[in-house]
């Protein structure tokens, strides 16, 4: 699920893959904005046909965060 997950932010947002660690946070070290951010979920929901409730999205601080809630889902 990481790898996946890292495809989706260098390809959806350009972000340099050398910067992605399980540790980033989305915001501060990615430069991810609440828009990007929304983007995103949309892209995974689109992507592994899940839906992210607005609650989870705000527990999503770091990359790891995100691959934890998406490997929860079984995507």
């Amino acid at each position: 699920m990481y790898d996946k997950f890292v495809s989706l932010l260098v390809e959806e947002l350009q972000i340099d893959p050398a910067e992605i660690t399980m540790e980033a946070e989305l915001s501060n070290d990615l430069g991810i904005n609440s828009i990007e951010l929304a983007d995103l979920v949309m892209i995974c929901e689109e992507k592994f046909g899940i839906t992210i409730e607005d609650d989870d999205i705000r527990k999503f601080t770091t990359v790891g965060d995100v691959v934890a809630y998406l490997e929860t889902l079984d995507v």
